[in-house]
């Protein structure tokens, strides 16, 4: 039996979610990209950009946070995009006159893409575009997204269909990050947490067939410590379409580092450099120790494994 996409989301899916960002033309997940410049012919300009989500730094309010994280060298800062919308003039005046950019906004929207549900697929789209207009005032390379949690049901199937739909979905979703000047950030997970898009390559795929600038993809070292075989062949998978990295210790998802010799960065560090990763390194981790004596021992750890890449 053929497939016929607009007919599955017509009667399978609806068309209200598909027209809640507008009438953008469908993509085929079929396509493929086109061959881009060999990277590696390149200058070479990746670097070690460390970023704190907003719970790692100590401090009673952001002014205080940032202090403590320029004394620190960490250039990037990754709020969480729930009511972002509503703290957009107070991270800009926060920031103002620092070396501290926005890096990631990490999730934050309600619903989400893959339910059965219409209305629930309606405030997933709503809630996204009020977090990548936000995204796109701050400077933000991205709004991090994850498809489905495992928690989040009824959820479509995982079939060829599904992802059809996915890519459709998201190809809208990125042409309004475009308009924004921001991007969309597909976040693998490990089997305990998301049911759909556990690996990098499943992730970059998905961005290399939509081929849309404004949807890109990321590596969380924690997830990938569970479900990837290597860091390094992960990443490379991931390729042009790498937006972002999130990192944690490798047993305890803690602060890098307090794991001991388990929180080994070295392949993951030298295949960015392969890369020429130039985006941000963000900390998305607990603590089991005094931050304050912790994170200083922590980022010179990751220092150190950067400089050995």
């Amino acid at each position: 039996m053929t497939f016929n996409r607009r007919n599955f989301l017509k009667t399978s899916l609806g068309g209200a979610a598909f027209a809640a960002l507008g009438g953008a033309s469908i993509v085929s997940c079929s396509s493929t990209a086109k061959d881009k410049p060999d990277e590696a012919t390149k200058g070479n300009v990746a670097e070690l950009k460390l970023s704190f989500q907003e719970g790692i730094a100590p401090g009673e309010n952001l002014n205080e946070k940032f202090d403590y994280m320029e004394n620190l060298g960490i250039v990037g800062f990754e709020p969480g995009g729930n009511g972002l919308a509503g703290r957009v003039n107070e991270i800009k005046q926060s920031l103002k006159g620092r070396s501290i950019k926005v890096s990631a906004i990490c999730a934050g929207f309600r619903g989400f893409i893959l339910s059965t549900d219409e209305s629930v697929r309606n405030e997933f789209f709503n809630s996204m575009k009020e977090i990548i207009a936000a995204a796109g005032e701050l400077g933000s390379v991205g709004v991090i997204m994850v498809p489905a949690f495992n928690s989040q049901t009824p959820a479509y199937p995982h079939t060829q269909e599904t992802r059809n739909f996915l890519c459709e979905q998201l190809n809208t979703l990125g042409n309004y990050a475009s308009a924004q000047g921001t991007t969309i950030i597909l976040e693998p997970l490990n089997r305990q947490e998301a049911f759909y898009l556990r690996m990098v390559a499943d992730a970059a795929s998905i961005c290399r067939d939509i081929n849309n600038p404004s949807v890109r993809c990321m590596g969380d070292l924690w997830h990938m410590t569970g479900e990837e075989t290597s860091d390094a062949g992960a990443l490379l998978s991931a390729g042009e379409y790498l937006q972002h990295i999130h990192i944690a210790s490798r047993k305890r998802r803690s602060m890098p580092g307090e794991d001991g010799e388990a929180d080994n960065y070295i392949a993951a560090f030298s295949t960015l450099k392969q890369l020429n990763y130039d985006k941000y390194v963000s900390y998305e981790c607990g603590c089991q120790g005094d931050r304050r004596i912790v994170l200083p021992e922590s980022v010179k750890l990751l220092q150190e494994q950067w400089a050995k890449a």
